[in-house]
């Protein structure tokens, strides 16, 4: 019962960190789409629309969401590492599976 807890804890830990990750990715890319919108508008000279979605999507967006089918076919990349970080690595085992 003891290693359950201490596994349960680990657990909870791990989707904690995974939370935090995603928060902040989400946060990046909110300011992504700020700055992408307002690109547009000053290119454009026309009004940014509105963040909000009309109805319609907002329905079709839930269904998304409630599709199980499309849940599980979603591709997540949840790496915490740099890029570059990943690229040099991959490189060097590379190198050291040519040698």
């Amino acid at each position: 019962m003891l290693s359950r807890l201490q596994e349960l804890r680990k657990e909870e830990e791990t989707l904690l960190r995974l939370k935090a990750v995603l928060h902040d990715q989400l946060n990046r890319l909110k300011v992504e789409e700020l700055a992408l919108r307002s690109m547009i508008s000053s290119r454009g000279g026309t009004e940014m629309p509105s963040s909000q979605p009309a109805p319609e999507q907002f329905h079709d967006m839930s269904m998304l969401v409630d599709n199980e089918a499309s849940i599980n076919q979603t591709t997540l990349k949840l790496s915490t590492r740099n890029p570059m970080e990943e690229e040099m690595e991959e490189e060097e085992e590379e190198e050291e599976s040519d040698s």
